[in-house]
Order: structure tokens, then C-alpha cells, then sequence
């Protein structure tokens, strides 16, 4: 015995601790293993703590893959040829075209002045590639978090009047702490996270921002002012419509500008069609429509106010300065944190969602896989460090990974391309962003998150897949139209999860059948004309025959949709087979455990009806049936339970002590024959061991009277003394049950006629080249069993399960018809 477990015995004993270990015990062989005289044993071995331990814990190779998994472009960038760079300054020099006016238009909405958004730009594009796992995403300035962002300057602004002049220190803040936060959940790899939103929210919260986003751009394109575009999208949009009034100069600046981006991108897009040999000219062209129609407008506004510098026609830029002249540490302290607090868990969410979203798209698009944690790395460090030359809050753009993708990017490379030219911008063309019109950047803006909102064809789609989230979806829209995009995404968010917990909490298992099928191959019924079947199903391939039917287990409702003219057979009078729908943990187990024994009770009658001698020695909640009403005696009596764990990865305390309450309650049920348990299909060692802990998977006998042990009970609080021996004791003097002596079977099991789980498919063969046992012919191949001796109740299918609870049943049928009633045996 080794120094660690002489240790825990000593101390388990000093605690007052019972070790069990079910191992320990002699081998007990039920009828669904062969006997060890034609197979070789294997006794299966619980999963350890240490085995635990020492799977959580990284190894020094784990903990240098991590350092490396944090620069991916270690993996890629001594590849890099002349061919990938012509791809990626191509699409570097596209996304710097279009990013620029984005970048300024994407500013205002943040309530800053133009040129931060230059300066989020930079930083995004230039950072991301150090960190990339994706070639097509794009970081900078977004309109969702710059929508944001504008609602948390504005806030901070009114609590906090000294900042008025210098908001720019309020963003490059929530940058900074969310760019943390964000950061440190991308270092420890919970990139899982953002896995709890799903993408109907997603959907949800892109629209209804594009709504709020494209309603608060309509003052400026018209050129209306008077009241806050910041208030909720329905004020605004009442508040438009009663301006309408006093629209001005500016709107012919940003109708214009509006109409004819979509009349560039709706020609570009007939005459690819119309000359797809050219198609690749004409996505450029459309491409680049924003820079065309800012060139424009911009010349425009230069013939118009070139004279009147000081008294301008029409809003525009005005001055904007040249280089990073913002450049400095951020400031922090709490009056700042305080004013954006509220705000701070959208903010992180939208960054995450928005990114992840995108990048996870066209990798599926483009056949790559992003790394979600590793994307939150590279989000959190350019959130970290762009606020030191006086960038606010950036993430993955839609719009602008979409170019990307169609320009031919070939690595993440392009992105210090993009930089390039958005330094040019910062430092060469600073002039003329003076006369660009605001109305044609409201215009731009308005353009880009059209695109945004889901089209009526995906909601049809959601309808057909899933009818309650497309009511989640409008949930979420209108939440943030007649409130805010941060309460929108709560709301979508809260609301997804309490459905989720809904169909998880009330989820109940199916009870299924035996239904005989045939296997169809093209016209052909396979297994008719007696020839070998090749390479179809799980029959040996080299020698067997094609059987001519097989067992399925079907839902005996019908519940999966499968056709209700097939007559689903019980399994065997009193054997029933219970799938699991949605795992069994402790939100489900109580209400699918419900379910199963209100199920059993409506299709089976007791054992012995005359158990109480008096009426008073009745349970309160269960007086019995009345006068006039006679218990159905041709139900039949319960005898076996197979569990099909196919679906249940794993098991808690909660589950499982549910689990033995039922048993115990399901035992007193059936008395004095016992109930088998049988379980099929486990798929993970941990469930097994749980299981085995309970007393669950090979023969228990337990004394006379006794209830299966619970785990925890507060009833049982007090031991001997507890309310749930007396009432134990109190019920075994009054039903006077006397159970048989249960002792362990032999090892020389009883041959039955019928087919046995001999036959079961609990035995593999194997070809293995070693040498084989004595009684193994020469030729043959040697079998063996795929599930421990020692755990003859998990089964490795529904057949095995089936047969040896069938096996079971007969043989005590047998037992007692040769020694008399009430002798049963567990096997």
C-alpha cells in the first residue's frame, strides 16, 4: 500500500470518513458478459483524483504552446513570399481607402472630434496582426461602439461638466479598463464566454443599432438641430419628423451623397453580373464608392465655401489636426470609472460579440479556424494601448472585413499596409478634410449599417428553425428603439438564457419501443437473398451474413416524428427503456425523474395489492383505489429500468441522489421483487464512477428493510435518530414486507433457451496478434468483453441492456417457479 493512501485511510478515519470502494469486491458476472471461458476479463478501473488532477494541470510543452499560441504570426511569417504581399497591399491599400472616411464619419458618433477616429484606425489595424488568428478581420472603429461609446461621453459629460472640453479623455479611459478586461479573459483562454450569447441576440442587437445608429444620423444628413440625437430611437425619430421644417442646404449635401452611394453599389453590382469577366472591376469600383463620393462631396464644398471659410454654406469638418497631437497616457480616476460604469458591461459585450461573430464567420467562409480567446488577446491589446495616441474603443467592422475578404487578403499582414495609409491621412491630407461635409459623413454612416439589419428572409429562417427566438429578436429591437442599445442586449441576452433554463429545467426523456427494421440499399432489401453485405452498418464485413432485420428503439409516442403507422412494441411486460433528452444534471433531475415514475406508475400495477391489512395503514397519499374502481390487473408489474445515457455527459451529487430516490421509491413500488437499473450507452469514465458510488452497475444486496443509501438528505440529518429512519422503520412494521435474502450469484450462471446478452453486443472481437488463450481455436479470432466484469449492469447499447434485463427476469421467473414465491434473485 502506497505512503499517499495509507495516509488518506488515516485520515478518512480520523474525520469519521467510511471509504466504499466497489472494486474491492469479488467479480460478479451478469448474463451481458460471456463467461470467463471463452473471453478474456477485464475488470474496469474507476477514474482517480490524481487522474483528475493530473489533466488539469499543464505540462512544461503546455505551457510553451500557450507562449506561443499568444503570437500566431510566429507560424505563418517565415512563409511570407511576394505573392501573399501583392494580396495583402491590394486589399491593405482598399481598407485604408475606405477606412478613412469611416474612421471620421464613426468619430462623430462617438461625440468626438474627427480625427480620433483616424487615430483608432491606426492603432487596430497596425497592432492586429501581431495577434491575429484571422486574415480577414479588421479592427477600428465600429458605428455599434461608437454609438456607444457617444452615450457614455455624453452621460460623463453632464455629471462631470470639466471634461466638455476634452471628452476624448472619457473614451480613451473606457478603452483602456475594457480593453483590460477584455485582455485578462483572452490570457486565462475563457474565449467560451461570448459562446452564452447567441446569435439570434446578436442578430437583435445589430439591427436594432443599426435602427438607433441610421435615425440619429437623419438630423445631420437634413441638417436639423434643436434637440439631442442621443435620446431613445423613437424620440429622435418623432423629433425629426416634427423638424422637418427647418431642413437647410445640408440636405441636398447628404440626400444626394446617400443616393448616389446606393446607385454606385446597385450598378456596380448589375454590371458584374452583366459582365462577369470584369466582375472583379466592378467590386472595386463599388469598393471604393465611399472614398469616390467623399472626393466629390469634398470638391464640392471646396468650390462652394473656398471664399467663405468663416461662414460656411453648409456644416463641415473645419479644421483637423495634423498628426498625433492627442498623444498622451490616459487619464484615470474614480469620477471618471463612475461615469461610465453603468455602461461598462455593454460596452465589453459588444466588443466581444460583434468581433467574435465576424472573425468566426468568414473563417468558416474562408476555411480557417479563429481562436476566440486568442482574438480576445488581440482586442484587449489594442484596447490597452490605443488610447496612448488618443484612440477610443475599437473592434472587429462588418463592413470593412467583408472588403477585405473580396479583395484577396492573403495573411493579417495587410493590416500594417492599411496603417500606412491612414498615416498618410494623419500627417498629408489634414486640409483637406476641412471641407468635407458633415451631411455626406452622416450620409456614409447611414450607408454602412443599412446593411446591418437582418433581412425578412433570415427571420424566416429563424421561424423555421426555432419560432419563440424570432419573438426573442423583435424583443430585442424594440427594446432598443423605445429604450437603449445596452438594454436591447440585456434583454435579448436575459431573455435567450431563461429559455434555455426553461427547456433544460422542464426537458423529460422519451420511453422507447422495439421496432424490427429492414435495411434498403437503392431497390435492393438487404439480408434477403442471404449474401454477405459489404462495408454497410456494424456487421463483420469478411464472413457474416446479412441479417434480414435488425432492432431500433423508437420513441413508443412517437415524439422524434417518426412515421405513427410503425407499431412501436413494448420492450418486455415491465421493462421499460428511458432516454435522457437534454443530460441529466440538477436542473433536470428532479422534473425528468418525475416524469419517468408517473409513467411507470400509470402502466404498471404493484406487485402485492393487499400489503396494508388495514386501510388505515395506508399512506395518506396513497389511500388506495375506490369502492367502485378495481386495480387493472392486466398491467404488468415492474421489473427493470434500462437508462440509455447516450445524451448525459456527465453526472453531479443532486442528479444522482434523485436518481436513488427514485430506485428507493421504485423498490418499495415493485416489493418484495426487485427492481433492476440497467444503463446504456455511458460515455465518460467520471459518469461511470458516480453511478458505481450510488451502488449503481453490478448485483448490490442490501439488508432486509433497508432504503439504498443517500449521498445527502437533510431528512436523514441525525443518523439513527433521524426522521427518515423512524419513518423507515415506521412503515417497514406496518406494510410487514418481508424481502428475500439476496445473496451474490455464482459464478455458473443459468443457461437459458431464449437468446441471451451472450449474444449482446457487450463483446468485441479482436485481431490482435498475441498469442490467445487455450481455449481459442487457431483460427479464430479472439473476443473479448468491451465493459468491465465487475460493472455487468452498463451495457454497451440498448440490445445488450435489453437482453440481459430480459435474461434477469426469466431467470428469477425460473428461480421462483422451482423454490416458490417470493425468492428472488439479483442478478
Amino acid at each position: 500500500m502506497s505512503q499517499s493512501r495509507k495516509f488518506g485511510e488515516t485520515l478518512a478515519k480520523a474525520l469519521g470518513i467510511k471509504l466504499e470502494d466497489p472494486d474491492t469486491d469479488n467479480v460478479t458476472r451478469g448474463e451481458s458478459v460471456f463467461s470467463t471461458h471463452t473471453t478474456d476479463s477485464f475488470i474496469e478501473q474507476q477514474p482517480t483524483s490524481a487522474e483528475w488532477i493530473e489533466e488539469i494541470t499543464p505540462s512544461g510543452q503546455d505551457m510553451v504552446n500557450y507562449i506561443k499560441s499568444l503570437f500566431p504570426f510566429l507560424s505563418w511569417i517565415g512563409f511570407y513570399n511576394l505573392q501573399w504581399f501583392l494580396g495583402d497591399l491590394v486589399a491593405g491599400i482598399t481598407i485604408g481607402a475606405v477606412v478613412v472616411p469611416q474612421g471620421m464619419a464613426y468619430a462623430k458618433l462617438a461625440n468626438l472630434p474627427v480625427q480620433f477616429g483616424l487615430y483608432s484606425s491606426f492603432m487596430g489595424v497596425l497592432i492586429y496582426w501581431f495577434f491575429a488568428t484571422s486574415k480577414d478581420i479588421t479592427i477600428g472603429p465600429v458605428a455599434v461602439v461608437s454609438t456607444v461609446t457617444g452615450t457614455v461621453v455624453s452621460k460623463a459629460i453632464k455629471e462631470y461638466p470639466e471634461y466638455a472640453d476634452e471628452p476624448w479623455v472619457i473614451s480613451s479611459a473606457l478603452a483602456l479598463v475594457s480593453g483590460c478586461i477584455v485582455l485578462f479573459i483572452g490570457l486565462i483562454r475563457c474565449g467560451w464566454i461570448v459562446e452564452l450569447i447567441p446569435l439570434v441576440s446578436l442578430a437583435a442587437f445589430m439591427t436594432g443599432s443599426a435602427i438607433n445608429i441610421a435615425a440619429g444620423q437623419v438630423p445631420t444628413l437634413m441638417g436639423i438641430s434643436g434637440f439631442s440625437t442621443r435620446d431613445s430611437t423613437y424620440l429622435v425619430i418623432i423629433n425629426t419628423l416634427k423638424n422637418l421644417g427647418k431642413t437647410d442646404l445640408n440636405a441636398a449635401m447628404g440626400l444626394t451623397a446617400l443616393a448616389m452611394l446606393y446607385l454606385i453599389r446597385f450598378s456596380c453590382a448589375w454590371a458584374a453580373r452583366k459582365f462577369p469577366n470584369h466582375h472583379k472591376l466592378f467590386f472595386f469600383l463599388s469598393t471604393l464608392r465611399a472614398v469616390f463620393v467623399i472626393l466629390l462631396y469634398t470638391m464640392i464644398s471646396w468650390l462652394v465655401n473656398m471664399h467663405r471659410r468663416s461662414n460656411p454654406a453648409f456644416a463641415i469638418l473645419k479644421d483637423v489636426p495634423r498628426g498625433f497631437q492627442h498623444a498622451a497616457v490616459p487619464k484615470i480616476n474614480t469620477n471618471i470609472i463612475r461615469s461610465f460604469v453603468s455602461e461598462f458591461p455593454a460596452t465589453v459585450i459588444v466588443l466581444l460579440i460583434e468581433h467574435i461573430a465576424i472573425s468566426k464567420s468568414f473563417g468558416r467562409v474562408n476555411n480557417y479556424i479563429i481562436n476566440p480567446s486568442q482574438e480576445m488577446v488581440a482586442i484587449g491589446v489594442t484596447n490597452v494601448l490605443s488610447p496612448f495616441l488618443g484612440g477610443y474603443p475599437s473592434t472587429g467592422s462588418f463592413s470593412r472585413t467583408a472588403i477585405k475578404s473580396k479583395a484577396g487578403v492573403r495573411t493579417p499582414f495587410a493590416g500594417v499596409i492599411t496603417a500606412v495609409v491612414v498615416l498618410l491621412a494623419i500627417y498629408a491630407l489634414t486640409a483637406v478634410f476641412f471641407y468635407i461635409p458633415s451631411a455626406s459623413l452622416a450620409a456614409v454612416i447611414i450607408h454602412a449599417v443599412g446593411d446591418l439589419i437582418t433581412s425578412p428572409n433570415t427571420l424566416y429562417k429563424f421561424w423555421r428553425i426555432s419560432p419563440i427566438e424570432v419573438i426573442i429578436f423583435f424583443v430585442g429591437v424594440f427594446v432598443t428603439v423605445f429604450s437603449t442599445i445596452e438594454n436591447g442586449i440585456y434583454a435579448t441576452i436575459c431573455i435567450s438564457f431563461a429559455v434555455f433554463m426553461f427547456r433544460v429545467l422542464k426537458s423529460r426523456g422519451r420511453f422507447l419501443g422495439r421496432v424490427q427494421v429492414h435495411s434498403v440499399l437503392g431497390d435492393h432489401l438487404i439480408g434477403n437473398d442471404n449474401n454477405v453485405m459489404r462495408g454497410y452498418g456494424t456487421v463483420d464485413v469478411d464472413s457474416a451474413p446479412s441479417p434480414p432485420t435488425r432492432n431500433v428503439f423508437l420513441p413508443i409516442d412517437h415524439g422524434d416524428g417518426s412515421n405513427p403507422e410503425v407499431e412501436v412494441a413494448s420492450p418486455y411486460p415491465g421493462i421499460f427503456i428511458y432516454r435522457f433528452s437534454e443530460g441529466f444534471n440538477y436542473p433536470s433531475a428532479s422534473h425528468t425523474l418525475d416524469y419517468l415514475t408517473s409513467h411507470i406508475f400509470a402502466n404498471t400495477r404493484r406487485n402485492k395489492t393487499n400489503t396494508y391489512a388495514r386501510p388505515g395503514d395506508r399512506p395518506w397519499n396513497d389511500p388506495g383505489p375506490k369502492k367502485a374502481q378495481q386495480e387493472n390487473d392486466n398491467l404488468p408489474t415492474l421489473k427493470a429500468i434500462i437508462f440509455d445515457f447516450s445524451s448525459v455527459n456527465n453526472v453531479d451529487v443532486t442528479s444522482v441522489q434523485q436518481l436513488i430516490d427514485v430506485r428507493n421509491q421504485l423498490d418499495r413500488y415493485a416489493a418484495p421483487d426487485p427492481v433492476d437499473f440497467h444503463f446504456a450507452c455511458i460515455n465518460n469514465r467520471w459518469t461511470k464512477r458516480g453511478l458505481v458510488s450510488a451502488g449503481f452497475g453490478y448485483p448490490t444486496p442490501r439488508p432486509e428493510h433497508a432504503r439504498w443509501k443517500s449521498i445527502f438528505s437533510v431528512a436523514e440529518i441525525g443518523g439513527s435518530e433521524s426522521a427518515a429512519a423512524v419513518a423507515e422503520l415506521e412503515a417497514s412494521e406496518k406494510e410487514n414486507i418481508l424481502r428475500p435474502t439476496i445473496s451474490k450469484p455464482d459464478t455458473d450462471i443459468i443457461n437459458l433457451d431464449s437468446p441471451g446478452p451472450s449474444k449482446a453486443s457487450s463483446i468485441t472481437q479482436s485481431t490482435s496478434k498475441s498469442k490467445a488463450p487455450e481455449f481459442t481455436r487457431a483460427n479464430e479470432t479472439r473476443k473479448v468483453v468491451v465493459h468491465g466484469l465487475n460493472r455487468p449492469l452498463f451495457h454497451i447499447d440498448l440490445t445488450s441492456a435489453l437482453q440481459s434485463s430480459i435474461a434477469n427476469v426469466r431467470a428469477r421467473e425460473e428461480v421462483e417457479a422451482a423454490g416458490g414465491p417470493n425468492i428472488g434473485v439479483d442478478v
